[in-house]
C-alpha cells in the first residue's frame, strides 16, 4: 500500500513540473540570461584594450597634476611681471616729480658761482645736491649726455638752431635743460641748441663809402 501511494505522489509531482513548463516556456531562458548578465561586467567597468582600470586612473591623476602645475607656473610669472610694471610706474611718477627740484639745485649752484657766494655755502649745497642725485640713481636714473653730441631726436629736443663756424651742422652747441633715462626708458628729453652749420656769405654788392656819399650829393643837387 505504501509503495502505491509513493508512486502516486511522484507521478503527481512530475505532472506538476510538466504543467509549469507548458505555462511558462521562457522561464528557463530568462533565468539563464539573468545568470549570464550577472557574470558579464558592465560597460563602465570595462577598461580600454591593453590598459587596466588602475593604470587608467593613475594616468588621469598624473595629467591633472601636470595641468595644475602649469597653471600655477603661469600665474606666478604673471604676478612677477605685473609687480615689475607697478614698481616701474611708481618709480617714474616719483622721480618725475623730483626732477624739477634737481634742476633748481643745479641753477642755484650756477648762480652761486656767478655771484661769488661763499665757498662753504656752495660746497655744502653741492653735497646736498649730489646726495639727492645718487639716491635717485639707485632707482635707475641716469643723465643723457648732450654737449658736443650729434643731435638725436629720440633723446634730444631742439629748442633753436644757430649758425656756427666752430660747430658742425646737426651737432649740439649747448644744453638748456638736462635729460634723463630711467633704466632703459627715456624719462625726459634734453633741451638743446643745435648748430645749423657755418653762416652763408653775404652776396649783396659792397660799394665804397665815398661813392655812396657822392651819389647822395648829386641827387640832392638835381632836386634843387
Amino acid at each position: 500500500m505504501t509503495g502505491k501511494t509513493n508512486t502516486g505522489k511522484v507521478a503527481k509531482k512530475e505532472k506538476g513540473r510538466s504543467a509549469d513548463k507548458k505555462k511558462s516556456p521562457f522561464a528557463g531562458r530568462s533565468r539563464e540570461k539573468a545568470k549570464d548578465g550577472a557574470q558579464e561586467p558592465s560597460a563602465k567597468d570595462k577598461a580600454p584594450d591593453g590598459v587596466k582600470p588602475a593604470e587608467s586612473n593613475g594616468d588621469n591623476l598624473e595629467g591633472r597634476l601636470l595641468r595644475l602645475q602649469a597653471d600655477f607656473d603661469n600665474f606666478r610669472k604673471r604676478m612677477v611681471r605685473e609687480k615689475g610694471e607697478v614698481w616701474q610706474r611708481a618709480a617714474e611718477d616719483i622721480i618725475g616729480e623730483l626732477l624739477p627740484v634737481l634742476d633748481h639745485m643745479d641753477l642755484a649752484l650756477e648762480a652761486a658761482t656767478d655771484h661769488d657766494a661763499p665757498d662753504a655755502f656752495t660746497e655744502g649745497f653741492r653735497l646736498v645736491r649730489n646726495q639727492m642725485a645718487s639716491a635717485m640713481q639707485k632707482f635707475g636714473l641716469a643723465p643723457i649726455e648732450a654737449d658736443g653730441e650729434v643731435f638725436d631726436p629720440n633723446l634730444h629736443e631742439a629748442v633753436s638752431h644757430l649758425a656756427s663756424e666752430d660747430v658742425e651742422e646737426n651737432k649740439i652747441i649747448a644744453q638748456t635743460r638736462k635729460g634723463y633715462m630711467l633704466r632703459e626708458k627715456m624719462l625726459r628729453a634734453s633741451q638743446v641748441v643745435v648748430s645749423s652749420g657755418s653762416p652763408e656769405p653775404c652776396t649783396a654788392p659792397v660799394t665804397d663809402a665815398a661813392d655812396s656819399v657822392e651819389s647822395t650829393n648829386a641827387e640832392e643837387k638835381e632836386r634843387v
